[in-house]
């Protein structure tokens, strides 16, 4: 995992070139997006490219542990970035432990003891700084350190002590699955307990089948996968969910059972249930009625500053009954990913002085996830602290009325600067109050002073007209 642009795949493509044989026509193509290598000492390692750190919660909220290690890329020349955090949180938030990557090293301005020193504000800690963390060196283009990092995962896999019972019935978790038109649904499968053999009757989330072939890394058939083996499966009834879990079962009627009942469940549960608790009411019902006292948070805001005083805020608001915890914290609008985070840990979302793209709004409506906004500290750490103590008064809705776009901005005379605007969507109305945005961040609250079509004053407008503004 790491920041875009760090090289996670040129490293990988490095790492699978050394392996392969280059005597296979044009080198190898890539079918799943996991493979393994072997280490000069015979250790074979399975490597997950992570489709974006999205795909990487949406995985963790459905409960499933798919990696043992995680190796963090971080750029000599570029240092720490907003995703290398949100790398680490992800990493931290699975427990998996971390081997650092210090890539593009052939750079010129490489700098790997500003990486080490930026990784400390994050509680990773080098080894030669006397802390557990073993960082390589490497560099993807020239392939050095290539082995070292090998053999640091071996190292670090042999202190985790990762074994498996080869001989049992065959357990994993799909990383990915599509429809594939000649094949079928086609699961791409990670072995964590057992083996997996042609034939096998297995259920997978809530549709099951029989193994009709499985075919590995290289493209190749084969008869039977092992554990931490990466193969696609062909043979499910339907195409099941990234991080569904993955078993053999005896007979085929078992496996129609229990997909039947999974299903059952499935429709029960979201018939029943609407969204999860993620509203801070709720949340602090939910408190009350289990022993765990935790409420989770992931807070951002338009300034580092704003961020780091909202945390610090919340963390002393703690009491022995209940503490809060900021998941994640950092700058810049509320995102997707951000809401995927907030359902993986239950935790509900805080913006200060910045908004949700429509993506994120959507998907939070859809996954029942509360995001409130504040311009105040104070109101944000006054609503948290009567969080903590239960006692949520009914707080100021907003209903949003419409937006607009600024397209040009004039200078009139009389009224100073007036933004020339369409509408969006909905309406705007003369009086009501405005808020400007620009890259999902607050950079103004007013009222609407004057509203103008043309060259008259109107009450209001509707969405795909044009209109002057004054706020």
């Amino acid at each position: 995992m790491g920041h875009v642009d760090h090289g996670k795949t040129s490293l990988l493509d490095a790492l699978r070139k050394e392996k392969v044989a280059a005597g296979e026509a044009g080198g190898i193509t890539q079918h799943i997006g996991a493979y393994q290598t072997t280490t000069q000492n015979g250790v074979v390692i399975s490597f997950i490219d992570t489709p974006g750190h999205a795909a990487f919660t949406a995985m963790r909220a459905r409960g499933a542990k798919v990696t043992d290690i995680v190796i963090l890329v971080v750029a000599a020349d570029d240092g720490v970035m907003p995703q290398t955090v949100e790398a680490i949180n992800h990493a931290k938030a699975a427990e998996a432990p971390i081997i650092v990557a210090i890539n593009k090293m052939d750079k010129a301005e490489a700098d790997p003891t500003r990486v080490k020193n930026e990784l400390l504000q994050h509680e990773i800690i080098a080894e030669d700084m006397g802390g557990d963390t073993q960082m390589i060196e490497v560099s993807a283009q020239t392939g050095a350190g290539l082995e070292n990092l090998l053999e640091a995962v071996a190292l670090q896999s042999e202190v985790m002590e990762l074994k498996s019972n080869a001989e049992r019935g065959g357990e994993g978790i799909v990383i990915e699955a599509k429809l594939d038109k000649g094949r079928g649904p086609v699961a791409t499968v990670l072995i964590q307990r057992g083996s997996l053999r042609v034939g096998d009757v297995f259920v997978v989330g809530q549709v099951s089948g029989r193994v009709r072939a499985l075919v590995n890394d290289l493209g190749e058939q084969i008869d039977m996968a092992g554990p931490s083996a990466p193969v696609e499966v062909l043979g499910s009834g339907g195409v099941p969910g990234a991080g569904d879990v993955f078993s053999v079962v005896e007979t085929e009627a078992r496996a129609r059972e229990v997909a039947e009942y999974r299903e059952r469940k499935a429709r029960e549960k979201s018939s029943a249930s609407g969204p999860r608790a993620a509203s801070l009411d709720q949340m602090m019902q939910q408190l009350k009625d289990s022993d765990a006292a935790e409420i989770a948070l992931v807070v951002k805001g338009d300034v580092q500053g704003s961020v780091e005083a909202i945390v610090q805020a919340a963390e002393k608001l703690g009491t022995e009954e209940v503490a809060a915890r900021a998941v994640l914290a950092g700058v810049g609008g509320i995102t997707e990913s951000d809401i995927t985070l907030a359902a993986a840990s239950n935790a509900i979302v805080l913006g200060f002085n910045v908004r949700a793209n429509n993506q994120a709004r959507t998907a939070a409506e859809a996954a029942g996830i509360e995001i409130r906004y504040y311009n105040v500290i104070y109101d944000l750490v006054d609503d948290l602290k009567a969080a903590m103590a239960g006692l949520l008064s009914p707080d100021l809705r907003e209903t949003p009325l419409g937006s607009a776009e600024i397209l040009e901005v004039f200078s009139v005379s009389k009224t100073g600067k007036v933004a020339g605007c369409q509408v969006r969507e909905g309406l705007v109305r003369r009086g009501a109050r405005v808020r400007l945005i620009r890259d999902d961040i607050v950079i103004h609250e007013g009222e609407l002073s004057s509203l103008r079509r043309f060259k008259d004053e109107v009450k209001e407008v509707n969405a795909g007209q044009e209109c002057g503004m004054a706020f």
